[in-house]
C-alpha cells in the first residue's frame, strides 16, 4: 500500500523534475525492499541509481526496458512481481527457483542393477520403476524469495524388467502395475508430497500419517533430488542417506553433486569380520548431475553404487547399483500461489491431513516368507555333519544354512534340537549354534552345557573354540566365560581352553575399541593378576597361552620375566608369546632381553628358548651389532644348532624379509662371513617360501626342524601366513615339540637340557587363535607304555566346523529400496597328528594331517517390497595338506627328510541372479565352474631333496641292514 501511494503522489506530482526523479528513485527503492528484497540497490543499477534519474538518461531506462521485456518473455510468469525481480534472481537465488502459476510435468525413472562386481550392466537382475512427475509452487514467504512450499506428485506409474528380456524370462508380463505394487501402496503413493524448500535445502517433508513406510522411501527418493545448492562448496546435508557429507561443483549451468556415501549418519545394522584377509571390502559413492535452464531444474542423473569384494579372493564379488532420473517435458499453465505468511498456516488451509515426517529414510522390511522350522531344516542337513564328512563342502554348506535358520530361532528351538541328537552329531551342532552370536542361542548353550560334568568335555571345548572363532564377539560372551571360569570346572584341560579363549576374545574386542569395556577391564585383571602372584597350585603355563591370545601391551614386562628366568616350557610359553606380537611393540628392552637369553649371558636356556629369541631379535628391526653378534656366535653353539641358525640367515636373505638389508651389510665382514662358520654340518634346517602369489593376496610356507645333537627330533615348525597390502593372517601353524629322549638310545643331552623329563607333543595356531596343546607322552613310563600300545593312528588337534567370514549389511539406496550384502565362509577342519618312534628300525617320524573343506555364499539383495532381486555367489573347495618328517638315526650323520604334499584339490564356483514376486513369479539365471587345482609337493631346500633319496634308497634295502 505505501508502494501505492507513493508511486501515486509521484505521477499527479507538479513538482519540479527533480522531485518526480527523487520520487521513482524512492518508489524503486521500496520496491526492492518488498520484492526483491536480496539485490540491493547498486546490484540493480551499477553506475549509480540517482544519477540515472536526476541526468535522465534516455538511453540507460530504453536499455533496461527491453532487458525486462526479454526476461518477461524467458520466465514464462503472470505475475507482475515474479517477472520484475526475475533479471536479478541468478545473483541471490541459492536453490531451485520456480515460476508462479506453472505446472512442471517431469519423467521419472529409478533403476536398480545387481550383479558381480565386475559384469556390465547389460545382463545383471533388476528392474526399472517409472512415472510422470508433477511439480508446482504452492507458496512464497513473501519476506523472503528462497523459502517456499513445492507440491510434488507421481502419477502414471509403471514397473518393467530394467533390461530386455524374453517374454518367458519376463515376470512383470500381463500383470499390470496396481497388481505388481498393490492397490493400496499404488494409490499411497500417488497421493501429493509437500516440500519446504529454503535456499535450496529441504526443510520439511510433508506426506500423510501412517502412509506405508515403502511408499514413503520412494517418495523421500526422489524428494532429495529437490535438494541443491548453487554455489561450489562441502557442507552437511540431510536427505534419505542420512545427514550427509556432501560436495557441491557449480559450472555455468550445471552442478555435480558428490555425496560422501560412508560419511552418513542413519541408523545401520550389521556386522563385519574381525580379520581384514577374512572380511568383504566395501566402496560406495553417489554422484548426481543437475542440468539447469533458468536457475529452474531441465535434468537430474543419479547413480549409487555399491560394490563388495570378498579379500581372499576379489574375484568373488557383487554390485548394486541405483540409477535416477529426472527430465523435464514441459511447463504449462498450473494453480495460483495459496496466500499465507507462514508455512504451518499455508500447509493446513492445503489439507489438514498432512503431517512433517523426517526426509530421513525408515527402515522397512517385507513380510518374511514363511520358513522350514529350526528341527525341520536340522533333519534335512544332518546327514552331511556326520565325523567322517566334515572334510567335504557339503559340511561346510550345510554349517553356514543351520547357522542361518539358528539366528532366526528362539531358545526353546534351539533347545528342542539339542536335547533330542545323538551325541555323535552333537558337537556340530555345538559348534553352528555358537558360531549364531545371538543372545537365544548363547542362553540355549550355556542351559545345556554343564562344567560341573566331566563327561560333556568334548561338547564345552567345541563350545569354547566356536566362541574364540566368534567374528563379532559381544562383550556378555566374555562376561558368561569369565564367570564359567570362577566357577567350579571337573575337567582341567577345559579350565585350560576357557581361559585361552577368553585371551582371544580380550584381543577382539580391543581391536574393535572395546579395551575398556568392564569384562574386558576384569579379565585381563584375572590373567594378569595370576601371572604377578601366582600361587604353588596355579598352572602358569595357560595363562602365558591366554596372553599368546591377547597380545596385551602391558603384559610385556611379565612375558620377560617369565622368558629369562624360568626354565621348560614356562619360558618356551613366554618367548614363544613374545613372537606372536607386532614388531612395533618389541622395544630396546624387549630386544635387550632376548639377546641375553640367545647369548646366555645370564643362564643357561635350552636350544628352543634361544632360537625363538634370535627370531624375534632378527624380526624387530634389528642394529647391526645385534645382527653382527649373532652371526659371530655362529661356529660356537652346539652342533645342530649351527646348522639351524645358518638356516634362519639363509631364509632371511631368500624370501628377502625386512632385516635382510642388515645382514647383508654385516655379511660384508669377513670375520662374521667365512668358510668355517657357513660349512658347519647338521641335518637342522629352516626353509620359506610361496604357497601362492597373487595380485589380491599371497600366502606364504614356513617349515624349520630342530634337531639335538642326538639327532632325535627336538622342535618342528610349520606355519602358513596369508597377507595382502593391509593386513596379514596367521592361518595356521603346528608346532610339534619333544626332549629328554636321549636316554632312549644312551645318548648325551645337550647343554641346558640335562634334567628335562621325557616329553612330546603338539601345539597349534588356528586362524590367529592358539589352541590348547596337545601331550603326547609325558615321562618315560608313558613313553614307554604307549610305544607299547601304539596303534600308528594320529592324535586329533582340532576338528570342527568354523565360521570364517561372517559380514552383514543393510543399507539404503537414495531411489528408496532397502539392499543388504551378505557373505559368509564356513570351514569344516580336521587336523591331526603323529610321532611314531622305532629303536627296531631306528627311524622317527611325525605326520601332521590337514584335511579342509571351505564353503563361502554370497548374497547381494535389492527389497522393494513389492520385488526381490539379487544375486548369489558361491564358492567351495576341499584340499588336504601332509606334512611329513622322517629321521633315520642307523648311522651318522643322521638322514633327515621333509616332504610338505597338497593333494588334487576341487574347486568350484557358481553365480545365481534371480528376481522374485510376492507372487511366486521368479525369474533366474544360473552360471557354474568346476575345475580342479593340480596336486604338488612344495620344494624344500636342495640338501633335504638330496636326503630325501637317500632315506627312500635305504627304505627300499633289508630292514636289518644297519646290524
Amino acid at each position: 500500500m505505501i508502494v501505492l501511494t507513493v508511486l501515486f503522489l509521484c505521477i499527479i506530482s507538479t513538482y519540479s523534475a527533480s522531485v518526480k526523479g527523487r520520487c521513482v528513485n524512492i518508489f524503486i527503492r521500496l520496491y526492492l525492499k518488498t520484492a526483491c528484497l536480496p539485490v540491493s540497490f547498486a546490484q540493480l543499477f551499477p553506475s549509480g541509481g540517482n544519477s540515472i534519474f536526476i541526468n535522465r538518461d534516455k538511453q540507460l531506462l530504453k536499455e533496461r526496458k527491453k532487458e525486462e521485456l526479454s526476461q518477461k518473455e524467458k520466465r514464462i510468469n503472470g505475475s507482475f512481481l515474479k517477472q520484475f525481480c526475475f533479471p536479478f534472481q541468478t545473483g541471490h537465488t541459492t536453490g531451485p527457483s520456480l515460476s508462479n502459476d506453472r505446472l512442471y510435468k517431469f519423467a521419472y525413472t529409478a533403476e536398480v542393477y545387481v550383479d558381480r562386481a565386475k559384469a556390465s550392466l547389460q545382463k545383471s537382475a533388476g528392474y526399472r520403476f517409472s512415472a510422470g512427475v508433477d511439480v508446482n509452487i504452492l507458496w512464497r514467504n513473501p519476506e523472503n524469495d528462497d523459502d517456499q512450499l513445492i507440491k510434488v506428485m507421481i502419477r502414471n506409474v509403471q514397473v518393467e524388467n530394467v533390461n530386455e528380456r524374453p517374454s518367458d524370462k519376463n515376470i512383470f508380463k500381463g500383470k499390470s502395475t496396481e497388481k505388481i505394487i498393490g492397490k493400496e501402496h499404488l494409490e499411497a503413493l500417488q497421493r501429493p508430497m509437500v516440500l519446504e524448500l529454503a535456499r535450496g535445502k529441504v526443510q520439511n517433508f510433508y506426506s500423510y500419517e501412517n502412509e506405508p513406510g515403502f511408499t514413503q522411501n520412494l517418495k523421500r527418493g526422489l524428494a532429495s533430488l529437490f535438494q541443491l545448492q548453487m554455489h561450489s562448496g562441502s557442507v552437511r546435508e540431510v536427505d534419505i542417506s542420512g545427514k550427509c557429507n556432501v560436495t557441491y561443483q557449480v559450472q555455468h549451468n550445471q552442478v555435480t553433486k558428490i555425496k560422501a556415501l560412508d560419511s552418513c549418519e542413519i541408523e545401520k545394522t550389521g556386522f563385519t569380520s574381525h580379520n581384514q584377509i577374512l572380511d568383504v571390502s566395501t566402496k560406495a559413492t553417489s554422484a548426481t548431475i543437475y542440468v539447469l535452464e533458468d536457475s529452474f531444474i531441465k535434468s537430474i542423473k543419479a547413480e549409487e553404487n555399491y560394490v563388495f569384494l570378498l579379500n581372499s579372493r576379489r574375484k568373488t564379488g557383487a554390485k548394486i547399483v541405483s540409477k535416477q532420473r529426472l527430465e523435464l517435458q514441459s511447463a504449462e499453465a498450473g494453480p495460483g500461489l495459496i496466500a499465507g505468511k507462514h508455512v504451518a498456516g499455508v500447509i493446513k488451509t492445503l489439507d489438514s491431513s498432512y503431517v512433517s515426517v523426517p526426509l530421513v529414510a525408515e527402515t522397512v522390511k517385507s513380510e518374511c516368507k514363511k520358513y522350514p522350522s529350526l528341527s525341520e531344516h536340522w533333519k534335512s542337513i544332518k546327514e552331511h555333519m556326520h565325523p567322517e564328512k566334515l572334510s567335504k563342502a557339503e559340511a561346510a554348506r550345510s554349517f553356514l544354512s543351520f547357522i542361518q535358520n539358528t539366528r532366526k530361532a528362539t531358545k526353546e528351538e534351539i533347545l528342542q534340537i539339542i536335547k533330542t541328537e545323538s551325541k555323535e552329531l552333537l558337537p556340530q551342532i555345538v559348534d553352528a549354534i555358537t558360531s549364531a552370536q545371538t543372545p537365544a542361542s548363547l542362553e540355549a548353550i550355556l542351559e545345556f552345557l554343564d562344567f560341573k560334568d566331566a563327561s560333556t568335555s568334548i561338547l564345552q571345548e567345541r563350545f569354547l573354540y566356536a566362541c574364540g572363532f566368534a567374528s563379532h564377539p559381544s562383550e556378555m560372551l566374555l562376561r558368561t566365560l569369565t564367570s564359567k571360569f570362577k566357577g567350579d570346572i571337573a575337567n582341567e584341560e577345559i579350565r585350560e581352553t576357557l581361559v585361552i579363549v577368553m585371551g582371544a576374545l580380550i584381543r577382539k574386542l580391543c581391536d574393535r575399541e572395546g579395551c575398556k569395556l568392564p569384562a574386558v577391564v576384569e579379565a585381563k585383571k584375572l590373567i594378569l593378576g595370576r601371572l604377578e602372584k601366582p600361587k604353588k597350585d596355579d598352572n602358569v603355563r595357560m595363562y602365558l597361552l591366554a596372553l599368546k591370545n591377547a597380545l596385551l601391551p602391558e603384559a610385556i614386562p611379565l612375558l620377560l620375566k617369565y622368558a629369562e628366568s624360568e626354565e621348560g616350557h614356562i619360558s618356551n610359553a613366554a618367548v614363544t608369546t613374545l613372537q606372536r606380537y607386532d614388531p612395533s611393540f618389541l622395544t630396546n628392552e624387549v630386544r635387550k632381553t632376548m639377546n641375553r637369553i640367545y647369548h646366555q649371558n645370564r643362564k643357561v636356556h635350552e636350544k628352543t628358548v634361544r632360537t625363538t629369541a634370535a627370531a624375534i631379535i632378527l624380526n624387530s628391526n634389528p642394529s647391526y651389532m645385534e645382527v653382527k653378534n649373532i652371526l659371530l656366535s655362529i661356529g660356537e653353539l652346539p652342533l645342530e644348532m649351527n646348522k639351524y641358525m645358518l638356516s634362519i640367515i639363509q631364509d632371511i636373505l631368500q624370501l628377502e624379509k625386512p632385516s635382510s638389508k642388515t645382514v647383508r651389510k654385516v655379511l660384508k665382514d669377513m670375520r662374521a662371513h667365512n668358510y668355517e662358520r657357513f660349512s658347519k654340518p647338521g641335518s637342522s634346517s629352516a626353509y620359506s617360501g610361496y604357497i601362492t602369489r597373487g595380485p589380491d593376496i599371497s600366502s606364504t610356507y614356513s617349515l624349520d626342524i630342530l634337531y639335538s645333537g642326538s639327532g632325535i627330533l627336538r622342535r618342528s615348525n610349520l606355519n602358513i601366513h596369508v597377507f595382502d597390502k593391509n593386513a596379514q593372517l596367521h592361518a595356521g601353524q603346528v608346532v610339534i615339540e619333544a626332549q629328554g629322549l636321549e636316554t632312549i638310545i644312551a645318548a648325551t643331552p645337550d647343554e641346558g637340557e640335562e634334567n628335562l623329563d621325557s616329553f612330546a607333543g603338539m601345539s597349534a595356531i588356528l586362524f590367529d587363535i592358539q589352541l590348547r596343546p596337545v601331550t603326547f607322552f609325558q615321562g618315560y613310563g608313558d613313553l614307554m607304555s604307549k610305544m607299547l600300545s601304539a596303534t600308528g593312528d594320529p592324535i586329533s588337534v582340532v576338528k570342527g566346523l568354523i565360521l570364517l567370514t561372517d559380514y552383514s549389511q543393510e543399507f539404503q539406496l537414495q531411489s528408496g529400496p532397502r539392499a543388504s550384502a551378505d557373505f559368509q565362509g564356513g570351514l569344516a577342519i580336521d587336523i591331526s597328528g603323529g610321532m611314531e618312534f622305532s629303536l627296531w628300525y631306528r627311524e622317527s617320524k611325525t605326520n601332521v594331517k590337514n584335511r579342509i573343506a571351505m564353503f563361502v555364499a554370497g548374497n547381494a539383495e535389492v527389497d522393494s517390497f513389492f520385488l526381490k532381486t539379487g544375486m548369489e555367489t558361491t564358492l567351495e573347495i576341499e584340499t588336504a595338506l601332509d606334512f611329513i618328517s622322517t629321521v633315520q638315526f642307523s648311522q651318522y650323520p643322521f638322514l633327515v627328510c621333509m616332504q610338505m604334499d597338497r593333494v588334487g584339490s576341487p574347486f568350484r564356483h557358481s553365480v545365481t541372479k534371480y528376481e522374485s514376486l510376492p507372487s511366486g513369479r521368479r525369474y533366474t539365471a544360473r552360471r557354474g565352474k568346476a575345475e580342479t587345482l593340480e596336486g604338488c609337493e612344495y620344494p624344500l631346500h636342495q640338501e633335504n631333496s638330496n636326503m630325501c633319496r637317500k632315506v627312500f634308497s635305504t627304505a627300499s634295502d633289508s630292514s636289518g641292514s644297519w646290524f
